[in-house]
């Protein structure tokens, strides 16, 4: 990740920077390259800081029924509640009502997709799905944990389901006053967002859930671990309420070339959209962007909450362990691409980077009621992907898909605190392969 800010939809995009295919060890022929094109021609509605806000892929081959595609709902009054995306556009959510026994159960995925750190870059997510409803699409497929198929979604399939769109480029947590910066008009107002689009569905009938899971991805995971507690305060304290991260435990390591790459840009996120008097645990010692790392928000979580994440994650080896900028003779292009094509010191580095996640969940280990699945996998968000979330060929640890495991952990049938052995331990991984870096 060069010092400007990661990639977004709107300047990289993916039919140009990504292909992704089905690396399964031990398995070839007919069967692999079958998947492998269905996940290409999924892959290339993403770039890798928008996994959180669009399917990999959906298996409907044992249903035949494609995932439901679900409209567009603008907020209302948002100009009269300040809740605006960055252009100062209404936010939306995509809701699809729940049926039968799920008829009062919700859950709530928060979509992620990076975040911008400086004017230029949030000038440029203005211009695009990450910054405004103007460019959102009308309506979205729902699939993986969103999905409406007992098949592939055991658990939640009939549950009420929504979608939160992202577009204020700071997890859902600024509430910037001051509309104008440097004489053009940013809205930074996260929290807004997040303060409206909740009050809607309070009176859409979130008010009576008997269960509620508050879920998201990447960015949109990182504010699951901002409103969890909030969440929580919503609902009747006879209900069972939890919450998921998915491929959203962002680390606070140093980069290949020693510096801190992830401290700063999350730096400049809170200096930006003045987060520091947001979090409670932000204190005048802390370094800015220490605030805005999961590891410090866990502490102070007191809803129980699942982690989901792959110990070798696709987003942080690329922008965080080994962004661009701290790698000018290249040498770790091949091993961003493919970790396959690491080398043995580069694997030891990785292995490393892994035992830091191991090390900065440790106080979750001791949390009785949350729970983690940490798989092997080079892989990114993982719960919106019908693949990955649950089919004949999702990874697995301890033969239990991640729908399953959630599933369990969710409703207290067993204790899920799953980790996988090192890379490539793993045949059953869904390990991402990319055509060429991102590009901002």
């Amino acid at each position: 990740m060069p010092p400007s800010s990661p990639p977004s939809s709107a300047s990289a995009p993916a039919s140009h920077h990504l292909r992704l295919w089905l690396r399964r060890r031990g398995r070839a022929g007919a069967a692999g390259a079958t998947f492998a094109v269905a996940l290409l021609a999924a892959a290339l509605l993403l770039t890798l800081s928008y996994y959180a806000s669009a399917p990999l892929a959906s298996d409907d081959s044992a249903t035949g029924r494609s995932p439901a595609l679900v409209g567009l709902t603008l907020v209302r009054r948002a100009q009269e509640k300040g809740a605006l995306c960055l252009d100062g556009s209404a936010p939306g959510y995509h809701l699809q009502r729940g049926s039968g026994t799920g008829s009062q159960s919700w859950l709530i995925h928060l979509e992620g997709g990076g975040w911008c750190r400086n004017l230029k870059s949030c000038a440029s997510r203005q211009r695009s799905i990450l910054g405004s409803s103007r460019y959102m699409e009308r309506q979205v497929e729902f699939t993986g944990i969103l999905r409406d198929d007992k098949s592939q979604n055991p658990d939640f399939y009939n549950w009420n389901k929504v979608k939160i769109r992202y577009c204020d480029g700071a997890s859902f947590s600024g509430n910037v006053k001051d509309e104008l910066q440097n004489g053009t008009r940013f809205f930074f107002r996260g929290q807004r967002i997040w303060e409206a689009v909740m009050n809607e569905l309070v009176f859409k009938g979130l008010r009576n859930a008997k269960q509620a899971f508050l879920t998201g991805c990447s960015a949109g995971g990182l504010a699951t671990y901002i409103h969890c507690d909030a969440f929580r305060a919503l609902l009747p304290k006879d209900s069972r309420v939890k919450c998921l991260a998915d491929g959203a435990f962002f680390l606070n390591v140093e980069d290949i070339s020693g510096k801190r790459t992830m401290q700063s840009f999350y730096s400049d996120v809170v200096r930006l959209q003045g987060l520091r008097e947001r979090f409670s645990h932000c204190n005048s010692n802390m370094e800015p962007g220490k605030c805005f790392f999961p590891r410090e928000f866990v502490k102070h979580i007191a809803n129980p909450v699942f982690i989901l994440n792959p110990a070798y994650d696709a987003w942080q080896v690329q922008h965080a362990l080994a962004p661009e900028a701290s790698d000018p003779q290249h040498s770790w292009l091949d091993c961003r691409l493919d970790i396959a094509k690491c080398s043995s010191e580069q694997l030891e580095i990785l292995q490393g980077f892994r035992k830091e996640l191991h090390d900065a969940i440790r106080e979750v280990k001791q949390k009785r009621d949350w729970g983690f699945y940490i798989n092997s996998c080079f892989v990114h968000c993982q719960s919106l992907n019908s693949f990955t979330w649950h089919s004949p060929t999702s990874p697995r640890v301890n033969n239990k898909s991640i729908a399953e495991a959630v599933g369990d952990w969710f409703f207290d049938r067993r204790e899920v605190k799953e980790i996988d052995c090192e890379y490539p331990c793993n045949p059953t991984c869904h390990n991402l392969v990319f055509a060429k870096p991102f590009k901002i």
